[in-house]
Parts: C-alpha cells; sequence; structure tokens
C-alpha cells in the first residue's frame, strides 16, 4: 500500500517492481491513521482471518539503501517465507498487543491537522493547508508519514535538503520507531 497523493506518484516504482499482486495507493493515509503507522515502509503481518499476527515495523524488500538505514533484507525475506510456508514467526496476541505502538493524544490531533491540511490543499487554499501541515508536523515530529508525507504534497522534494534535515532530527531524538523485537527472536 503507497500513501501517496495519487496513483500516479508510485506508478513509476510499481512498474519497475513488476508485482505480480494488486498496488494499492492510499491518497487519504486512512490505513496510516487506522494502524497507526509512523514510517516507511512499515511492515504489518495480518493473517487470512483479518488479526495482526506481527505489530508495525520498519522493514525493507530490498538492500537498495541499507548504507542509510542499516538494514539489510534478508532476515526480513527469510521470516516473512517462514511465516507464508511454515507459519513461524506469528506472535502470541498479547506479545502483538505489548509490542503495538499506540498513539498518543498528540499524535491523534497531528492526524487530525494532516487531515484538514490535504482536505484544504485540494480545496485551493493553500497558506491554510501549509498551517496545518506545519502543526502536523508539530504535533508528532517523528511521524514520517506525516512530514515525509506531507512534502511532495506541499512541492517540497521528499529526499532533498527538507528529509535530511527530517532525518537528522529523527537520528538526534534517538531514532524513534515501533517497538518490536527482531525477527531473528521470533
Amino acid at each position: 500500500m503507497a500513501l501517496d497523493r495519487n496513483a500516479e506518484d508510485p506508478r513509476p516504482y510499481i512498474e519497475r517492481a513488476r508485482p505480480t499482486h494488486p498496488s494499492l495507493v492510499d491518497s487519504e493515509h486512512l490505513l496510516a491513521d487506522l494502524y497507526h503507522i509512523i514510517n516507511v515502509p512499515t511492515v504489518i503481518w495480518i493473517d487470512e482471518e483479518g488479526r495482526v499476527v506481527r505489530p508495525n515495523d520498519s522493514q525493507f524488500g530490498t538492500d537498495t539503501f541499507v548504507q542509510f538505514h542499516g538494514k539489510h533484507s534478508a532476515p526480513f525475506l527469510a521470516a516473512v517465507r517462514a511465516w507464508v510456508r511454515e507459519g513461524r514467526g506469528v506472535m502470541p496476541m498479547d506479545q502483538v498487543r505489548a509490542q503495538q505502538l499506540l498513539p498518543s493524544r498528540e499524535s491523534q490531533l497531528a492526524r487530525a491537522e494532516f487531515t484538514l491540511a490535504w482536505h484544504l490543499h485540494r480545496a485551493g487554499r493553500m497558506q491554510a493547508a501549509e498551517r496545518h501541515f506545519l502543526r502536523a508536523g508539530e504535533l508528532s515530529p517523528h511521524d514520517w508519514t506525516i512530514r515525509r508525507g506531507s512534502m511532495p504534497i506541499r512541492g517540497i522534494n521528499p529526499m532533498g535538503p527538507e528529509f535530511f534535515k527530517l532525518y537528522e532530527e529523527w537520528k538526534a531524538a534517538g531514532a524513534p520507531g515501533y517497538p518490536v523485537g527482531s525477527l531473528e527472536e521470533s
């Protein structure tokens, strides 16, 4: 699921990847709201019965940016294969709940600000939208789906200087993220 402004934004990446499954685009960030996604990429394992069997985690399907984020894809890909083929890696429900990052009051307000900003932007009210995009980022400064996710909407290069400033802030804060244990522990 891509969190983008529209289907055209991720189209080149989807076409290059040639997936054999449907590729969905969530321009309203509903998935981010429902599952409290604060980073991309985020992986959530959901079984055939709709249960979360492994909560939000930042993982990567390739080693393209491993020098940047330091995570190799092999452990993640091996874990997914073991889950699909053998049912291994599923966490007990109490462990899933214990490791879920629940939204704070501030992060919920940030989501509301982001949604309002997106609505204002589409209505052509750019100055009002900008105020709300900035407020959303202030309320939830380490939520990449809000801060980096608003960059292309606002005409900011999501891989330009603003992104690297965001990245440095995130690193200085201790690289906050999801509290999931390593895949090797499963």
